[in-house]
Parts: structure tokens; sequence; C-alpha cells
């Protein structure tokens, strides 16, 4: 049987894999619309002058490769619409992008976003709970970094676990202004000598919560800036997949052995607290057709405001009708109402939202809450 393009081109994807070399060339070489994700960590282009040191005069291990090194603006902005380019070209239509930078690029970084097409969702502030001290005490201390994330267009569909990130901070919406410490301790890589191997390694508690945010498990998450692989490790351990793209042959190296030392979680420890958004749609109707609510039966408001049940799953109170919202709606004089809470019938003496029975046959459905 002859194998379906699309196939072909799925197993032709490098997946799980470090790609060397220019970002730009290595992602024009994939297919058009091929990862659900882009999670990019860019050269900042520091420009440092002289190196900086500490009140005790001993030297401070900042950036200064020659990959964060541009001869002026002007290149930057070049190098930056580029990849951006060719990275809104390899993303789904329902993908999306997650970019970080510091004050030195971030702004530049957001505008050429805009310009390529990008929609920007969200930027996400990362306060760091240990920063590095301003040294030379001139300025403020450099406390947070900032990530823009957006969709590949106006209008566009992306993934957003709203529900998960609410069950990470524990039963609260998720704010835009995320408090994590540097990578430091064990997850530090470290050289020969002792030293941190990669300047700006990211923690896996950053990626942690943006991948939980933004992808589900399965997805290809596509870092054009792998370094020493905390997206891959992460991709790896929430069930994701990965391709990397790295051109300095030394983090490609520790990355691939980082890689090797990581644990897939089960699939019982992937699953999440699912949006109700995704749950199935059960027509109010449908409670009626099965008999567990009967026609002429009365539901009853939180203050006692009743209206009976209809035939065709419509309401009637004394003054209105329509769907179990419209009536509650328009009782409250609200613009609009949650029917499936707003409602209670009574059982045995008791009142029992009128959701716990859309619970039940979504449970029967396989999808209990």
């Amino acid at each position: 049987m002859a194998v379906k393009p699309r196939a072909r081109e799925a197993a032709a994807l490098p997946v799980n894999k470090i790609l060397a070399g220019d970002c730009v060339t290595a992602m024009n070489a994939l297919p058009e619309g091929c990862v659900d994700l882009v999670f990019a960590d860019p050269p900042y282009n520091l420009q440092l002058k002289g190196d900086l040191h500490r009140p005790d005069n001993s030297r401070v291990d900042a950036v200064d490769d020659d990959w964060d090194r541009f001869d002026s603006l002007a290149a930057y902005d070049k190098f930056t619409r580029a990849w951006l380019k060719a990275a809104r070209r390899v993303l789904k239509p329902d993908g999306a992008i997650w970019v970080i930078g510091s004050y030195h690029n971030i702004f530049r970084v957001g505008t050429a976003m805009q310009d390529a097409g990008f929609w920007l969702l969200n930027d996400v502030i990362w306060r760091k709970s240990n920063p590095m001290p301003n040294f030379r005490g001139k300025r403020l201390t450099n406390a947070h970094e900032t990530l823009i994330w957006a969709s590949r267009a106006e209008g566009a569909k992306y993934t957003f676990n709203y529900e998960a990130l609410k069950s990470l901070n524990e039963g609260t919406q998720m704010r835009s202004d995320w408090l994590l410490p540097l990578c430091t301790g064990h997850e530090r890589l470290k050289d020969g000598a002792g030293d941190k191997l990669h300047p700006t390694q990211k923690p896996e508690s950053l990626l942690h919560r943006v991948l939980l945010a933004s992808t589900n498990p399965g997805d290809l998450v596509l870092d054009p800036f792998f370094g020493t692989g905390t997206t891959g490790a992460v991709a790896r351990m929430l069930g994701r997949n990965f391709i990397g793209i790295e051109r300095e042959e030394g983090y490609r190296r520790a990355a691939e052995a980082r890689l090797a030392r990581v644990r897939p979680l089960s699939a019982e420890a992937l699953q999440t607290t699912a949006s109700r958004r995704a749950e199935p749609r059960v027509p109010f109707g449908l409670l009626v057709e099965r008999g567990m609510l009967r026609p002429g039966e009365v539901l009853l408001g939180p203050r006692g405001q009743a209206a009976k049940v209809r035939a065709d799953g419509s309401l009637v109170s004394a003054e209105h009708r329509g769907s179990i919202h419209q009536v509650g709606a328009a009782i409250e004089g609200a613009p609009s109402c949650n029917g499936w809470t707003y409602w209670q019938f009574r059982r045995e003496g008791k009142l029992i939202p009128i959701d716990f029975l859309r619970q039940q046959i979504r449970a029967e459905m396989g999808h209990a809450p």
C-alpha cells in the first residue's frame, strides 16, 4: 500500500534529534507547518564592554561568547527577522511561539514578531527569586526576564491548558508574573573546570510551566537555540517531542548526555486537569430525553426563583421563556448566565445542581471530571 504524503513527511522529521549548524538554515530545511510550538532563547546581544567584577575583585562569569556578539543593532535586527520568519514558516496554523529575552533585546524582538505577523497573546515576567546583584552599583538589580507568547497569526487557534495552570497555582488563575529561581545547584551543568557550561542555562521549572501551558503530550516542540538542552529535557520528561538546533559542538555534546539521563513520566503522571471547554457538549434537552428531568418539573434558582421544564428542553417562568441560560439571565437582569450552575432540582428534599446530571452523562462518555 502506498504511503500517504503526510506520513512520509512525518517520518522524515528529525524528531528528538539535535541538528548542528545555523538555525535559519536548519529551519528552512524542515517541512512547512510541521511543529506545534517554538521556544526560542536567542542571543541577548549584551555587548558587554570589558570584564565584570564582584566587590572582592573576582571576575563574574558573564556572557562574553562569540555567539552573543553582533556588529550593530541593525545586524542583530536582521538576524532576528530571519530566524523569526523561518520559525513562523515551520509552525502549524494552530501553533504558537515563546521567546525569552532581557531588556537588551526583548523590545526589538517584540517589534520584529509583530512585523512578521505573529499575534501577541501575553508578555510574561520571569521574576528571579535569586537574581545576580548589580556589582557596579550603578543600576537597579536586574531581577527579571521577559517572555513573549504569541500565536502564529491574528485569530489563529492555539493551545492553552488553562485548568492545568490553575491547578499548578493551587486553584488560582495563573498570573503573568512568574516567581522562579535561576538555574543553580545540581541542575546547573558544569565543565571540566567546574565552571558554568552555559552562561544563560534556563531552569527546568520555567520550561515545565511553558510546555504545560501551551502543548499536549505528543506535540512537537522546536528550540532553534538549543544550548544545553533544557527544552528537550523537559519535553522528554513531559511526553512531548522536540527538535533542537545548536551550532556549538560543546553544547550539543552536553545536551545529548543530559537527554540520555532523562526518564519520561508515565502516562498516568502526564494527565492534567482538563478545561471544561474541552469536555463534550451535553445539551440540556438530553436530560429531558433521558428522563433525568421530566417535562413540568420545577427548577429553582439561588433565591428560590422558579421555572418549569418543557418537553423541548426550554424553560418557562412567570415572565420569561427560553434556554436554561436565557431564562436565568433574564431573571437576574444580567447579560449572560451559566444555567448549569444557576438552576437546581429537588430530590428527596435536597436541592441538587442540574450540572450534577450533566457530569453523570459525561462520566458515561468517558469524560469524568
